[in-house]
């Protein structure tokens, strides 16, 4: 008898299988983030970097010297 039937998930309670056994069932695969994501997100961050120095900063002057 073959040691994968011996821990399959029909046969086997969830309580008694150890470690080893479970970590059979897992596995991990890590993905690579493609280099046009990156340059996505690098667009959005120089953006946001340029939105707040070009609109915000002068309105907060404005509105921290003469509140509303």
């Amino acid at each position: 008898m073959s040691d994968y039937l011996d821990t399959s998930a029909e046969t086997v309670s969830v309580k008694e299988t150890s470690p080893q056994v479970e970590s059979r069932w897992h596995s991990y695969v890590g993905n690579r983030i493609p280099w046009y994501v990156r340059l996505i997100w690098l667009g959005f961050w120089v953006y946001a970097v340029y939105y707040t120095i070009t609109y915000l900063f002068p309105a907060l002057q404005v509105e921290i010297v003469s509140p509303p």
